[in-house]
């Protein structure tokens, strides 16, 4: 009840992004498109949203609501620029904040609130920089209570460019008016699942007997529900620049159409696997298991665990056709495409722990990687590429579900500073 926790959401994140960039689109209604040419909207604008053009919507359904509809590519590379830049705004008011998804953080003001003499101010302080630092269309939304659960509530009841706050007295008579899956927990399933019990509002949740809601979701999912019914929640702030410690790394990529083109193909994987291997370098770690599938009117799914060490996407990319070529047969066959790549590494170790080798040959081969590492940094990934990639267009990998994933968070907390 004594923390002060800051829930803050970007307005219509990646379209907002795309009306700052381009005067022409501003006050007109967009639809956010995956770049790879699926027909899916995967974020739409203010203008957009008030004509009933929802995420997940197909293109042709948006369209037939809205002639006028205009459709913008992703460019995520654009979206984390922003997001990093974000960063840099917060980590000056609060070293605890936490980056729930790319459009939005939690922080813990606690310890400062006082300082500004208030949470609003703090507030106030933040959104103006936002408009100086990142610009002037780009808004976002600020949720204010005591705990992570109702701060994120609270940031979308006012909606877009708002403030408000829950106070521990405040909330009956939100949970009053608040739809059951306006609560950070509770989707469509969830929600389906409450009404067959009767439930339908907030309070309904809270007044079911423990006996009825465990009964139809176990033990633990049911003190979870209560928990959410009472406003309750113990969860800490995890602040983005404690990296996790991770256990594996993998890329997967859906390609645009199916592809029958086996160099095309093959540029794609050595592309993720040097994605891979710069995640690898950034961690500080190195790996001795590699796996991947090729899934498409064939299916090679391949794996095995080597005796060395590694993190350099060329060697990776030979042991990764070493294991292709006994199916060769199979890949190269007339009429055989891919569709879906993936790869991954397991078995990893920090480097610090591996045992040191008297006779080091690749010594030119490591200053050169950190010298590529340290200009991709700085100016992007991919910037500097293999010879192999020439003439192919960047691959752009995209998060995957709600919460952006843990290495993109390490991966923005190492370039904040640049």
């Amino acid at each position: 009840m004594n923390r002060i926790i800051l829930h803050i959401d970007f307005d219509s994140f990646f379209a907002s992004v795309e009306q700052q960039y381009n005067l022409n689109l501003r006050g007109k209604p967009i639809g956010v498109t995956a770049k790879n040419g699926r027909t899916c909207i995967i974020a739409s604008s203010r203008e957009a949203k008030k004509l009933g053009i929802k995420t997940g919507a197909r293109s042709w359904e948006a369209q037939k609501i809205c002639p006028d509809l205009i459709l913008v590519p992703a460019d995520f590379v654009k979206y984390f620029e922003i997001s990093k830049k974000f960063l840099n705004i917060c980590k000056d008011f609060s070293p605890f904040t936490e980056l729930f998804s790319i459009d939005e953080v939690f922080m813990d003001i606690t310890p400062i609130v006082h300082l500004f003499n208030g949470a609003e101010r703090i507030v106030s302080i933040i959104k103006k920089r936002i408009k100086e630092e990142i610009g002037e269309y780009i808004t976002a939304s600020f949720g204010i209570s005591h705990n992570k659960l109702l701060a994120k509530l609270a940031s979308g009841l006012k909606k877009p460019n708002g403030v408000f706050e829950i106070k521990p007295e405040d909330i009956d008579g939100i949970y009053k008016k608040a739809k059951l899956t306006d609560i950070c927990g509770i989707g469509e399933r969830i929600k389906d699942r409450l009404n067959k019990i009767g439930v339908t509002t907030l309070l309904d949740l809270r007044n079911i007997s423990c006996d009825r809601l465990v009964a139809e979701f176990g033990k633990a999912e049911a003190q979870f529900l209560r928990n959410i019914s009472e406003g309750k929640d113990d969860s800490e702030i995890i602040s983005y620049t404690l990296a996790p410690d991770v256990k594996s790394i993998g890329r997967n990529y859906c390609l645009s159409q199916n592809e029958y083109n086996k160099r095309k193909i093959l540029q794609n994987v050595y592309e993720l696997w040097e994605e891979v291997c710069i995640k690898l370098r950034r961690l500080n770690k190195k790996a001795r298991t590699l796996g991947f599938l090729l899934r498409g009117n064939i299916n090679i799914h391949k794996r095995k665990t080597y005796s060395f060490y590694f993190d350099d996407s060329k060697g990776v990319f030979y042991l990764f056709k070493s294991l292709l070529y006994d199916e060769k047969e199979m890949f190269f066959a007339k009429g055989s495409y891919i569709r879906q790549i993936s790869v991954w590494v397991s078995n990893l170790e920090k480097k610090e722990n591996l045992p040191l080798s008297l006779f080091d040959d690749n010594f030119k081969r490591k200053r050169l990687l950190e010298t590529i590492d340290n200009i991709n940094n700085r100016f992007g990934d991919h910037t500097i590429r293999n010879g192999f990639l020439l003439y192919t267009d960047k691959l752009t990998t995209v998060p995957n579900g709600y919460l952006a994933d843990r290495y993109e968070r390490t991966k923005l907390a190492s370039t904040a500073d640049l």
